[in-house]
């Protein structure tokens, strides 16, 4: 979004707001019950973990901790929430990611879109992001996941994309593929491009 300037050699800072959503990549390991859960309240979240082993210092990073939940579980009303808080979210900062949980995470990016659009808000990007595998883990995409959503965050024109496994992928159109374990593109209908 702001890139380096070339006369100073500074990079100017970006406003970026993280909305937390739950998902894979927060779910921690719950030792009582010998499962991977999203727990119902931390101390410290997984993601705030991964963002302190960042460096990030030209990012004014705010957080926003909506909810924490399996993405299964969601339903319209938390996707209706979702994109009424990131398009609040986008009015006051340069860019938005949503970390996400990757079984809905296309329903999500594709109600931030109509939401934005319809009302002419879509002033930045917004980039979803999520993990297939929990950063608990030894063998995990989270981090990866999230830089690169940082990065998109900085570079990408204003639209909602979804970015994981060094792909970016705009909507509409977003899918997951579930034999690949990987989100895919597929070409979207003419009422869901006019959407």
């Amino acid at each position: 979004m702001t890139p380096r300037d070339a006369a100073h050699g500074t990079t100017a800072l970006t406003r970026l707001s993280i909305v937390s959503t739950g998902g894979t990549i927060e779910k921690t390991y719950d030792e009582l019950g010998g499962v991977l859960a999203n727990a119902v309240a931390e101390r410290v979240s997984v993601l705030d973990v991964m963002l302190a082993s960042l460096e990030t210092r030209s990012l004014v990073i705010d957080r926003v901790r909506l909810m924490n939940k399996d993405s299964l579980e969601m339903d319209e009303a938390d996707h209706q929430r979702i994109a009424e808080t990131v398009e609040r979210e986008l009015s006051a900062h340069d860019a938005v990611v949503v970390v996400h949980g990757t079984d809905r995470l296309a329903v999500s990016g594709e109600r931030i879109r109509e939401r934005l659009l319809a009302h002419g808000t879509l002033r930045g990007p917004v980039i979803l992001t999520g993990a297939m595998r929990p950063y608990e883990l030894r063998r995990t995409d989270a981090l990866q996941n999230l830089v690169e959503a940082l990065l998109a965050s900085r570079i990408l024109p204003p639209g909602v994309y979804c970015v994981m496994h060094n792909e970016v992928l705009p909507f509409p159109g977003v899918t997951k593929d579930r034999a690949l374990g990987r989100f895919v593109r597929r070409t979207p209908s003419s009422a869901e491009v006019r959407r």
